[in-house]
């Protein structure tokens, strides 16, 4: 009776005694009736066994969740320590922290003097939504770039409509405009808890630093540097800011620090400025001279950087290359089919500024088919160095040379090959073929599926691509792309700079055809981490076909043992910051620039600081205070104190002038250019 009891028998489960007295068709009704409860528990236990066997749908999305809550708990309880506790532990784990370049410097009494410009770079700007379509209804002055990246989420396709640009102008497409969020929050945080300029801005405040010394020169990133003016008039309101806070702080000159691809922008700037209306901003030729102290130059891409040309030819780097190798067909056509490089790559071809990364000089800086500047580098070599040990002078010869010089490879064997070894068939007259995209590809439509297998054919069969091959590979495979950024960037080494073209704009922002400001008091600083393998080269490989498919892809399986031979998933990679290769950030201060030079007539001093790549000690140290890394080196102490001094008016021999860790001066000397 206990076991009764406990169990509670449902209704449809409990069954009559038939009564004996009953007629004929009370059995029959009673037997339909139990049948049919019958039939329901084995419904019923059908049902039970479904929801126990999870198809892979459901136990990846439960995984997904349970990595989410788990996530966003800790960020909770994260944010709910104490300030001091992360480093309460870190000092009990790694010994005391050493105190912030701010807190440093304001006991050795250093004072805010020269007001502080700061330029970001390519993507570290927020970007914001003023007009917009049906599908962005809500939106209105919410960030589209930068902050939490929320809409990416939630409607994926509307977001790569508005943050593309007409691929005809360059400008807005009809009825959209994003615009550049203004102020020191525009770049201080990239994403919430990823800082960008917010540790330099706080510790130039310990010294007496304010918005009103400070300021944050944002624009449109994804425009070419002129556009910004013809439809913002960004580089105006540099030109203002600078003039006012020059007058405003006793004539103090500004200091200027411009980061990434800042770099160039700020480059076309100091042409753009003292050039007469209306291409220029009509400051006569000597603004710079009147206005700016010294241009600090942080993880500047000078010369390009070959990371440009991997993502404007399949809209991958090494890192999305790898992750496409450990999960085939995720980007290429994830669960909600939305073919995620394709539309990548539809968005990025309309940005004009990548191209203005795109690698300059050609072969006779980067290196032609059998030879590299950087053609000696040997890492481990390096390391035994910076480790005081003595250095193996045989060291380079035991090492397989690698040619750095090829950027692009169709094959391993390819990138190793001697030249004379190598049959190439000229891709440039070749017929492209018939157009293979189809109607379901044309919400990703890409200049490739107007070039047919013969054009994509043609592009494998040249083999090995040099600095100098690129900008026709360039201009083969998206012919519209390079029509527009050809009107806005230039990418050769000028012959006679006293030629009328190049007072053209897209001369500006390329350091190998145009000339330094007469600012001979001013200074140049090229601050850039080391220590950190960079991409310089790549080995590539045909895609099988597919529908709305990107017909190139570098190879993630040619890779080698030795790690002296610096190839791994298909990159090759050289010395860097892990995204401007030494050469691009420090050639022309250490040799374009140095001394008096056709580029730098008036022979501005130029100097080299290189920071050493150190990673955290432990995970509640961050990012570290000794990275090098292209974007983390903003928290670099060292880097950081050399900056405020500066800013408190220091020059470059009172910081020590060069300081140098790579073998850039031993590359630039191996580059014959006539300077």
């Amino acid at each position: 009776m206990s076991l009764l009891r406990r169990r509670k028998v449902p209704e449809n489960e409990i069954t009559q005694v038939p009564d004996p007295n009953s007629d004929g068709n009370e059995k029959e009704k009673e037997k339909e009736k139990g049948k049919n409860i019958i039939d329901k528990k084995k419904e019923i236990r059908k049902s039970q066994k479904q929801q126990t066997n999870w198809n892979c749908v459901d136990s990846c999305c439960w995984f997904i969740g349970c990595i989410c809550v788990v996530w966003w708990v800790l960020l909770f309880l994260y944010n709910m320590m104490p300030y001091s506790f992360p480093q309460y532990v870190a000092e009990v784990i790694t010994g005391p922290m050493p105190d912030p370049p701010g807190v440093k410097l304001q006991k050795e009494g250093l004072k805010a003097k020269h007001p502080v410009v700061f330029v970001p770079g390519i993507v570290t700007g927020g970007l914001e939504l003023w007009e917009g379509h049906q599908c962005a209804d809500g939106l209105f002055r919410k960030r589209l770039w930068g902050g939490t990246f929320g809409e990416v989420y939630k409607r994926p396709l509307c977001w790569v409509e508005h943050m593309s640009l007409d691929n005809e102008t360059g400008l807005d497409p009809p009825g959209i405009r994003v615009r550049p969020v203004t102020g020191l929050v525009a770049a201080d945080y990239f994403a919430p808890g990823y800082f960008v300029w917010a540790v330099l801005i706080a510790n130039l405040a310990r010294i007496g630093y304010e918005e009103k010394t400070m300021y944050m020169a944002s624009y449109d990133w994804r425009l070419s540097f002129q556009n910004t003016e013809v439809r913002d008039q960004s580089l105006s309101r540099i030109k203002s800011n600078i003039e006012l806070m020059v007058a405003t702080n006793g004539g103090n000159k500004a200091i200027i620090i411009p980061h990434s691809m800042g770099v160039l922008y700020f480059l076309h700037f100091m042409k753009w400025v003292e050039a007469p209306a209306p291409m220029g901003g009509g400051g006569g030729p000597d603004w710079c001279a009147k206005h700016i102290k010294t241009v600090v130059n942080i993880g500047g891409p000078f010369l390009g950087v070959p990371k440009a040309i991997s993502g404007l030819f399949s809209a991958e780097a090494r890192d999305i290359a790898v992750a496409r190798a450990i999960a085939p067909g995720v980007l290429d056509k994830d669960l909600f089919h939305i073919q995620t490089l394709q539309h990548i790559m539809k968005m990025t071809r309309t940005w004009d500024s990548t191209m203005s990364m795109i690698p300059k000089g050609g072969d006779t800086i980067w290196g032609g088919l059998d030879w590299a500047p950087e053609e000696s580098y040997v890492p481990s070599k390096r390391r035994q160095r910076n480790n005081g040990t003595n250095e193996d002078e045989n060291t380079e010869s035991k090492v397989k040379r690698i040619n750095y010089g090829r950027m692009i490879s169709f094959g391993k064997d390819v990138a190793e090959a001697h030249s004379s070894e190598i049959e190439r068939i000229d891709f440039r007259d070749a017929v492209k073929g018939s157009n293979v995209a189809n109607h379901t590809c044309r919400d990703v439509w890409t200049e490739y599926h107007d070039m047919g297998f013969g054009g994509i054919k043609a592009v494998a069969e040249y083999k090995a691509y040099t600095a100098g091959d690129i900008l026709d590979l360039l201009q083969f495979v998206a012919p519209k792309m390079m029509k527009r950024g050809s009107a806005h960037f230039s990418y050769g080494i000028a012959d006679n700079l006293e030629d009328p073209k190049y007072q053209h704009y897209k001369y500006w922002s390329n350091p190998l055809e145009t000339k330094l400001p007469n600012a001979p008091e001013m200074e140049i600083f090229s601050m850039y981490g080391v220590g950190i393998p960079t991409e310089r080269a790549y080995v590539y490989r045909l895609t099988p076909a597919a529908d709305c498919y990107i017909p190139f892809q570098i190879d993630t399986s040619a890779g080698e043992n030795d790690e002296d031979r610096c190839l791994k998933d298909g990159v090759f990679t050289i010395e860097g910051d892990e995204t401007v290769p030494v050469l691009s950030a420090g050639f022309m201060s250490a040799k374009g620039w140095r001394g008096k030079t056709r580029f730098n007539p008036s022979g501005i001093p130029t100097y080299i600081r290189e920071y050493e790549h150190a990673p955290p000690s432990s995970l509640l140290e961050g990012r570290g205070t000794q990275s090098g890394a292209h974007v983390d080196i903003m928290g670099n102490f060292a880097l950081i104190e050399d900056i405020m001094r500066i800013a408190a008016g220091a020059k470059g021999e009172e910081l020590g002038g060069d300081l140098v860790y790579s073998d850039i001066f031993k590359w630039s000397e191996k580059i014959k250019l006539p300077l």
